[in-house]
């Protein structure tokens, strides 16, 4: 049930995670064990969440150890060794970004750990939590999913070692290895394994990795160059990637296998998005919507900006390069019905702790509610073209009508004060629309909460291309009528934009180019992001291997940290404790007509 209380709801309301919740339903055995690197938030924006909340609703007996003690076995024995199988996750992030900043320096605080705790999960999350369970149970079924054994599932690079490493599925010794959102593929498997099937002998199920050491049991598959080939050779590297990447279709993804050394691992084709009727019923499932009690008197920071925010759809067909979702939540949008996204509106209207604003309805891309085009749904994401990039596709079928009046209902339910849209929007795509502009004005009367934040990423034409973003002269487009706007309907609302340093491809003549974007813009970004190379992108392979894998041209990356210090500061070229560096690197580019007292300026001499 969902609480109705002020206070934190009863361990009743949770899955157990102990031997006394466990008792108290009445269980003397789970069917499954989920471990995850996260506190323990019944929430459906918490992985952890979603897929033990599944399997409950199918039937299946649940448990949950979140955050466990990884020095010992001990920690992850306290309900006995589940029927079926165990279920790990790092988390709702990869758990090297989680503990580490772009500069490789430990970070101080984890948005996923009570009190924003730092520590309480290890690096590798997903590979130390396997190997203590493997201590415990040698042989019991063992599952890995979540976004960092999704984007990991490759022989891939990783920044933080600086190296090659094999798939997560070898380095874990799990049996199978979940990628993407992992509903259908647990169904299929809880299924199968219910059934007596042996877990080594689950080779169907879409969407999931498995291993062999007999290439018999993979006869008509499409091979990717092998671990030590990638790991020796960075163009071959570049090529596997395209290989891979351009596999992730529905339909007309190949069945993939690559050489790990000790194992082959086996890449099955992605399943299809779930349909509307199937996540719907995942999102009224009964979660508490609450950090599970253990944690009274500790926050979890991470929820209290997804608490009373609602996902309307899973996808993202924008496929910018330094981004993991069209990896992980694919290319097609998965929606939820209307009548499902007011009914959890409604929900929360009678939340004691609810105040009437709605923090966010959207999904990775807010504005991308509906189908990209007619063909994605019958033939998924056209193999090497982009919806978006260089410029709209003459397919695209922009709207926003439906995802205007989903708005509408919300922000008409009694109880709602206010619906913010936060998770972001693609501009371009607004832009594409012929409605577009009474997009913006509805948005701009009834949506912002004083700031709208967007992501041009950057200004400089070159450097765009890499991102696979649409060129600066839509930015400049998009601000001029926002603010044009705001200025009809008499508002004083802001753009937050956000902007990216250090991307490959970017030099500091580049750098320089967005710092006067910036000034000319006459936007001054609190906020700049310096990349980090995440697994599984088409920008941490540009950065490892120097190549843009989709188009095979050599790219520059700038890796010397004194100049990935400079590019950051020109972004906030106005700050006092930017200067020395602001003034090196206008030096350095040649660019000494910007220091002095002219107008356009960036520093004084």
């Amino acid at each position: 049930m969902t609480p109705d209380k002020k206070n934190f709801p009863s361990a009743a309301d949770f899955l157990p995670t102990s031997a006394t919740e466990m008792k108290r339903r009445g269980w003397d055995e789970l069917d499954f064990l989920c471990i995850t690197g996260d506190a323990y938030v019944d929430h459906p924006s918490f992985g952890h969440a979603v897929v033990s909340r599944f399997l409950e609703s199918k039937g299946y007996r649940v448990g949950v150890i979140p955050q466990p003690d990884w020095r010992s076995p001990a920690g992850f024995a306290v309900m006995g060794r589940p029927r079926l199988a165990v279920l790990v996750a790092a988390g709702n992030l990869d758990s090297m970004l989680s503990n580490y900043s772009s500069r490789t320096k430990r970070r101080r605080e984890d948005a996923y750990s009570p009190g924003g705790e730092a520590g309480r999960r290890p690096d590798r999350a997903t590979i130390v939590y396997c190997n203590r369970i493997r201590e415990l149970w040698g042989d019991v079924p063992l599952v890995i999913g979540g976004i960092e054994a999704s984007l990991r599932r490759a022989a891939h690079y990783d920044y933080w070692s600086d190296s090659v490493r094999r798939s997560i599925l070898i380095d874990s010794r799990a049996d199978l290895l979940i990628y993407g959102m992992a509903e259908t593929q647990l169904e299929m498997i809880a299924a199968l394994l219910a059934s007596g099937k042996p877990v080594r002998e689950i080779h169907e199920v879409p969407g999931t990795c498995w291993k062999t050491h007999d290439r018999a049991d993979a006869p008509d598959v499409t091979e990717l160059p092998s671990y030590d080939a990638v790991s020796s050779d960075r163009r071959v590297y570049a090529d596997a990637f395209k290989s891979y990447y351009l596999e992730q279709n529905f339909v007309s993804g190949r069945q993939l296998i690559q050489d790990q050394g000790p194992w082959l691992s086996i890449h099955n084709p992605p399943p299809p998005p779930m349909n509307t009727e199937a996540l719907d019923a995942i999102y009224s499932l009964p979660y508490a919507r609450r950090p599970h009690p253990m944690y009274e008197g500790h926050e979890i920071p991470a929820l209290a900006e997804v608490r009373f925010s609602i996902t309307s759809h899973r996808g993202c067909f924008g496929e910018c390069a330094f981004c993991a979702i069209s990896s992980h939540q694919g290319r097609v949008i998965g929606r939820r019905s209307a009548e499902s996204i007011v009914n959890e509106a409604r929900l929360m209207t009678r939340d004691p702790d609810f105040k009437g604003y709605i923090h966010d309805v959207g999904g990775p891309t807010a504005n991308f509610r509906t189908r990209s085009c007619a063909r994605s749904e019958t033939m998924g994401a056209c193999r090497g073209r982009s919806c978006l990039f260089p410029k709209p596709c003459r397919e695209l079928e922009p709207s926003h009508r439906e995802y205007l009046e989903i708005l509408r209902r919300v922000r008409e339910l009694p109880g709602v004060k206010k619906v913010f849209v936060r998770s972001g929007l693609r501009y371009d795509y607004i832009m594409a629309d012929p409605d577009g502009m009474d997009f913006l004005d509805e948005l701009c009367r009834h949506h912002v909460s004083g700031q709208l934040k967007i992501a041009p990423e950057h200004a400089s034409e070159k450097v765009l291309s890499r991102m696979r973003k649409s060129s600066g002269g839509a930015t400049e487009k998009f601000i001029r009528a926002y603010r044009e706007t705001n200025d009809r309907i008499e508002k004083k609302q802001f753009l937050v934009p956000y902007f990216m340093s250090s991307h490959p491809g970017c030099g500091l003549r580049e750098a320089v180019e967005l710092a006067e974007f910036i000034r000319d813009m006459g936007v001054r970004p609190e906020q700049v992001q310096e990349f980090t190379p995440t697994p599984g992108t088409v920008s941490t392979c540009m950065y490892y291997s120097g190549i843009d894998p989709m188009t095979g041209e050599d790219v520059y990356v700038p890796r010397d940290t004194d100049e990935r210090a400079m590019q950051r500061a020109l972004l906030q070229y106005w700050m006092p404790r930017n200067r020395e560096l602001v003034l090196r690197a206008l030096e350095k580019a040649g660019r000494a007509d910007l220091i002095g007292r002219s107008r356009k300026c960036l520093i004084t001499k």
